[in-house]
């Protein structure tokens, strides 16, 4: 791995304004990515994961805001750019991957016209006919059969799984350095999801790019990255690389995550759920805010001071007071 990062988020915080006031979203989230590398971003819904990386680009809706931190791409601040400098960068050193393409690709526009939109774009000079052509090559590269035929269509006229492959040719469009995916296969069926990781996986390798997966899904997340970072009320609590989330987990949370996924070696009859429900972001509990929740806590003093990310291994950094603890005992 080189030493220095592409991508980085520094102690960035997010706020959104509501009806009820203030409620922060995420808050002081730090990490790096490296060029090459896939890192997974994991949590429950809300636990601002989409926030973070939605925010470093600039793609907050009006009532969301950046407050604090910073967001650098190689030494380009992100947050300090304006929104003119901001489109110069998405779709060209940033490719965008969305969990729902029927509502990012737009209704009224063919397939190829939205492709080639991205290229001229960013490509001064570049003809009609050019684009035209490129973007046909482009959904070819990710698997759309006719693509000639198919560049003519509209997005309601595609599946699921081709309206996918089609953001992702959008994506890889100007062979960005950095890709984030959101969510990407959510709505799909295990098959097409198989298929579009296995072309995310080669997109990556042929472009060289960095790759980010936000998702709530564990078994993408062993599939496809190599360092994770778990979230929690917008706050990071454990990162570590993949085979050390998965064996050796050191935070509650991650640990429960973990254990409610089904193995096919262990039959039961109802698999086991994290108790209760992610706290409200405007009613935060005093100090660890996974607190309530935690099998660990049971009320313990120290639960009731915010615990920082500490570094429990090499590589491995967990938001506990009792990692310590946990180390004993595989997941």
């Amino acid at each position: 791995m080189t030493s220095a990062p592409m991508f980085r988020v520094d102690r960035l915080v997010t706020e959104f304004r509501v009806d009820g006031g203030i409620v922060p979203a995420v808050n002081g989230v730090s990490f790096d990515v490296y060029p090459g590398e896939t890192v997974g971003i994991v949590g429950e819904s809300g636990s601002g994961k989409t926030v973070t990386v939605m925010s470093a680009l600039g793609l907050l809706p009006a009532s969301g805001r950046v407050v604090a931190g910073h967001a650098y791409l190689d030494d380009r601040d992100l947050v300090a750019l304006s929104e003119r400098e901001l489109q110069s960068v998405r779709g060209k050193d940033v490719g965008l991957v969305f969990q729902d393409p029927m509502t990012a690709l737009n209704p009224v526009m063919t397939i190829g016209t939205q492709v080639a939109e991205g290229l001229r774009r960013h490509n001064q000079g570049m003809t009609r006919k050019a684009a035209a052509d490129r973007a046909v090559e482009l959904l070819a590269e990710v698997g759309i059969p006719n693509p000639r035929q198919r560049a003519r269509q509209y997005p309601h006229e595609f599946s699921g799984g081709m309206r996918q492959r089609a953001m992702i040719a959008i994506a890889m469009a100007n062979r960005p350095r950095l890709i984030i995916a959101d969510e990407p296969t959510t709505a799909l069926d295990v098959t097409i999801q198989a298929q579009i990781l296995d072309l995310l996986r080669r997109v990556q390798q042929e472009t060289g790019a960095a790759l980010v997966m936000i998702t709530h899904d564990l078994g993408v997340i062993a599939e496809m990255t190599q360092r994770v970072i778990v979230m929690y009320a917008g706050r990071i609590v454990e990162t570590a690389d993949v085979d050390t989330t998965f064996h050796h987990a050191r935070h509650p949370y991650t640990r429960g995550l973990l254990q409610s996924l089904p193995r096919l070696y262990q039959p039961v009859d109802e698999l086991p759920a994290i108790g209760g429900q992610p706290p409200n972001p405007q009613r935060l509990p005093s100090g660890c805010a996974y607190r309530p929740r935690c099998p660990l806590s049971r009320d313990r003093e120290e639960c009731h001071t915010r615990p920082e990310l500490t570094t429990a291994a090499p590589g491995h950094q967990t938001a506990c007071h009792f990692h310590t603890e946990l180390a004993e005992v595989r997941v």
